[in-house]
């Protein structure tokens, strides 16, 4: 299995970075790929061009944007890059602005780096874990963290959440679904490139799925927006960013927005919207 700290070297890591607006937040990003062979200078034109094209989806969670774009020639090996910037910028996002977190995925095929983004989304979803990263001294603290080892001026193991992680108490599990239709449901999570925040979603909604041992009932696939138009009538709905969700239209099936991809809080809310209960 590909850790983050596997795909992310402690020389990809930057802290306080000096950023005017997003795209040279973007940009510091993209540089740190390059300087550690993930990609070239092109696939940094690309990550900004993905905001650019289909707006401020990338930014997952509030103050944390995930850059990406699709696979291609510039991307020479999976690899990321983070960024931790000295002032917060506007991307634009209608609820999750500003940011001063940035981490960039360069992807050299769709399946390598899936474990390692759901561990990522773990880890920044729980409250103690996510505030040591933010708070981290050195490069090499914040590369312990993921790690799930301890820092000098760090609080401890940074052990990942179970699935129940949060602020909040969860509320009690409702009944899982009869069936009307296939025996297993499937809900779609539907980014632009279906790499990068699509996964964060999945990861989330997977972990309440789980938690009220709905499972086995329901599936979750990752997917970007020209496959989710064809694959929207398997699914009982697809979940999304408010940008991806105004792309795609009217499909036949609800699409329910996700403001915090992060958040398991959230994820049950708007799945028991979706099933009404």
């Amino acid at each position: 299995m590909v850790s983050v700290s596997d795909l992310l070297p402690v020389e990809a890591i930057r802290l306080d970075v000096a950023a005017d607006d997003w795209r040279a937040a973007i940009g510091a990003a993209g540089e740190l790929l390059v300087a550690t062979g993930s990609s070239t200078d092109a696939y940094t034109t690309e990550m900004i061009s993905t905001v650019v094209d289909a707006g401020p989806y990338i930014v997952v969670a509030p103050g944390f944007a995930f850059a990406h774009a699709r696979p291609s020639p510039a991307v020479l090996h999976t690899g990321m890059s983070w960024v931790r910037l000295a002032r917060p910028v506007e991307f634009g996002h209608e609820t999750n602005d500003p940011v001063d977190l940035v981490v960039a995925l360069a992807a050299a095929d769709a399946s390598a780096h899936t474990e390692a983004m759901a561990s990522l989304a773990r880890l920044l979803a729980d409250p103690d874990t996510g505030r040591a990263l933010r708070d981290a001294a050195t490069p090499a603290a914040v590369h312990a963290l993921l790690s799930g080892g301890r820092t000098a001026a760090g609080p401890g193991p940074a052990a990942e959440p179970g699935p129940a992680a949060g602020p909040e108490p969860a509320p009690a599990a409702p009944e899982a679904p009869v069936a009307a239709g296939p025996a297993v449901h499937k809900i779609l999570t539907v980014c632009g490139n279906g790499l990068g925040t699509s996964l964060f979603l999945k990861n989330t909604l997977e972990q309440v799925l789980d938690r009220w041992g709905w499972g086995r009932h329901v599936t979750v696939e990752a997917t970007d927006t020209i496959s989710a138009k064809g694959k929207a009538a398997e699914a009982v709905a697809v979940l999304t960013s408010r940008e991806i969700a105004k792309a795609l239209g009217d499909i036949g099936v609800p699409v329910k927005v996700v403001d915090d991809f992060t958040s398991t809080t959230e994820a049950d809310r708007v799945l028991r919207d979706t099933y009404d209960v």
